[in-house]
């Protein structure tokens, strides 16, 4: 990804600000007037906008007044509260507020040296892979004298008004900030990993098991930085921002300011009837409004902990719409939770550090089926592989990988009534250890991670893999939808993210020389058993070699067993169609390695293509005397290089 920061719309902020200085005037953005057009495409507010400066509202405006808290927030007349969850969930980490609002004292008000301030002002935000810079005036929406959208409840503070303008620029208008998910703004702010968890589906609020699992994975999340909302989707025949009997409002995004794993003393142990308290504190972006169950402020359970106690547990509220709540209460009372965690790919980390790769792609539509690459998800047989494909390797015996697919914000393209996400998601195949072409058909491939196809703006998955390559296929969900994507893809070890684009061999000079491939191969080793014995122990450390003509493929070993298990498959491209394919069966040594037989396999088109178990003979070609063991492979063979 580029450390190098991109220009919206190319305004140079110093440029701007040494101008107006200059000439003593205010900046007025032309990109963004301050008209209707940058407030509404298509539902006005209520009455007659003013816009009016900072100056105009108080007499002594700032950025920040005494610094920033995740307090400072009230949401307007807008259905935003999920971008006032996200710059909640923000204001609670510097070094990633630091990121948007850079120089936040160089474009702070100086009361000093008034001369110097030229109502401009300049955020960052994660742009589809890359820190893109926004300029902004500072005239902002009022009506009687108020801001009628993000504001402090501080009535001379800006940051969160400003900050709301420049988002809203690059939306296009206020109106297109209209319903949105606090987790697609947290990346915008910081460039994290955003994964969206069902509570409902996964059954979090029934299954203590899973519970606990995702306590302690959202409290590493949190204690690394991460930023996390939530909120109560809305039930068929239910709307939303209605408050429930418990007090919390559906439809509405919450952020997450505190989690804590609570041991207690012995005098609260015996008060709670429990050793430890899971607990989870949130914030609702309209400042008041609050959960009234267990643990809500006028609660029992408050009367049982002493002013010290709750101190020490760090139990600590303020009066504003903030709360704590038990872990288990969370999980019960909400159905959905945005985890936006920021991968560390620091090599100068105490904690686990990732690597990562980042690729740019598109869906783009095309009637030749060999340059389609908008094919539809899996479903779509017929055209599933007709999709931009990457390749990865996972180079430890097994290793968690993440990816994230992110398609391109479409917010832009409300006015046109098109402003909705794409269903997307991705496959991700087991392939040949040595296949560097796009695949064409699926046979001995072995289809091990399918995420979920949503309409959201980025979809994510957390898996742990063996040993091998890997072919993911990010789909839209019907075929023939034409955008761009993001790929990232975090691994222990570096994974050589790569496209796939070639679907053969390319014809070189040197194929003329030494021949062009006329026949595609692949083999699947799935098994040998009955082998020979090799230690004391009665077992062995068999691992298979495959030959072809000068190209050759080895098996990881299998340690201490006459039947293993290999599921090793390989690809070759063959220029001398009468040269067979021989697969041998090696006992691993630490001094030297020990041939336990082979299989001779002639793998033309016209073969089985069923599973076969084979006889393994000597050495000495098709007639070699049989030895023990029997090896079960499966052949594809093809003359049309671009079938399999």
């Amino acid at each position: 990804m580029s450390s190098s920061v991109q220009l919206f719309r190319d305004q140079k902020y110093h440029e701007l600000k040494g101008q107006c200085i200059q000439q003593r005037l205010l900046f007025e953005d032309p990109e963004f007037p301050a008209s209707d057009e940058s407030l509404f495409y298509q539902s006005p507010p209520p009455r007659k906008v003013e816009w009016k400066r900072p100056k105009d509202l108080c007499e002594d405006p700032h950025l920040f007044v005494n610094g920033i808290s995740s307090h400072d927030l009230h949401q307007g007349i807008l259905g935003n509260c999920w971008f006032v969850a996200a710059c909640s969930c923000l204001a609670l980490r510097k070094a990633l507020w630091q990121r948007v609002i850079p120089d936040f004292n160089e474009q702070e008000w100086d009361p000093k040296h008034p001369e110097k301030y030229a109502g401009i002002f300049r955020f960052r935000f994660w742009c589809f892979g890359e820190w893109t810079e926004v300029v902004i005036d500072d005239l902002l929406p009022t009506m009687d004298g108020n801001l009628i959208y993000c504001h402090s409840n501080v009535k001379n503070e800006f940051w969160s008004a400003l900050l709301e303008k420049a988002y809203a620029k690059l939306a296009g208008s206020y109106e297109a900030l209209d319903g949105g998910s606090a987790a697609d703004a947290i990346v915008d702010f910081t460039g994290a990993v955003a994964e969206s968890i069902d509570l409902v589906q996964g059954k979090y609020g029934e299954i203590i098991s899973e519970q606990m699992k995702l306590f302690e994975d959202l409290l590493k999340v949190h204690k690394r930085g991460g930023l996390i909302s939530c909120y109560i989707t809305a039930s068929s025949g239910s709307t939303n921002e209605v408050e429930t009997e418990m007090g919390l409002i559906i439809g509405h995004a919450y952020s997450v300011t505190a989690i804590r794993k609570l041991r207690l003393g012995e005098r609260l142990i015996f008060s709670f009837n429990a050793e430890k308290l899971f607990m989870i504190r949130l914030r609702n972006p309209w400042g008041k409004r609050e959960w009234n169950g267990a643990w809500s402020d006028n609660s029992e359970e408050w009367k049982k902990v002493s002013n010290s106690e709750c101190k020490s547990l760090g139990l600590i509220l303020e009066n504003d719409g903030e709360f704590w709540m038990t872990f288990e209460d969370w999980c019960k009372n909400f159905t959905d939770v945005d985890v936006c965690r920021i991968v560390n790919t620091s090599y100068f980390s105490i904690h686990k550090t990732w690597e990562k790769e980042m690729m740019r792609g598109a869906w783009a539509k095309n009637s030749e089926p060999l340059l389609n690459r908008s094919g539809g998800c899996f479903d779509n047989r017929e055209t599933f592989l007709q999709n931009p494909q990457y390749i990865f390797d996972v180079k430890k015996t097994e290793d968690k990988v993440l990816v994230s697919l992110q398609q391109e914000d479409r917010r832009k393209y409300k006015k046109e009534g098109k402003g909705d996400s794409i269903p997307i998601g991705f496959e991700i195949l087991k392939v040949e250890d040595n296949r560097s072409y796009r695949l064409h058909k699926l046979t001995v491939q072995e289809r091990v991670a399918t995420s979920p196809y949503i309409n959201t703006r980025t979809v994510f998955l957390k898996r742990i893999l063996k040993q091998g390559r890997y072919i993911l296929i990010p789909t839209t969900y019907h075929p023939g939808i034409i955008t761009r994507f993001i790929l990232r893809l975090f691994t222990d070890v570096p994974s050589k993210l790569r496209e796939l684009t070639a679907d053969k061999p390319k014809m070189t000079c040197w194929s003329l020389i030494c021949g062009y491939p006329r026949r595609v191969t692949q083999i699947k080793i799935h098994s040998a058993d009955g082998l020979q014995k090799q230690d004391r122990s009665g077992g062995a450390d068999p691992y298979v070699f495959i030959k072809c003509e000068n190209q050759s493929m080895r098996s990881p070993v299998q340690h201490d067993t006459t039947s293993a298990i290999f599921d090793t498959q390989v690809i070759f491209y063959r220029r001398n169609i009468d040269s067979p394919i021989i697969v041998q069966v090696w006992n691993s040594n630490i001094l030297c390695d020990q041939f336990l037989g082979q299989a001779v396999l002639a793998a033309s088109p016209s073969d089985p293509r069923e599973q076969q178990t084979l006889q393994l003979q000597g050495r000495g070609g098709r007639e070699a005397a049989e030895v023990p063991g029997h090896i079960t492979v499966k052949v594809f063979s093809s003359d049309d290089l671009v079938e399999l």
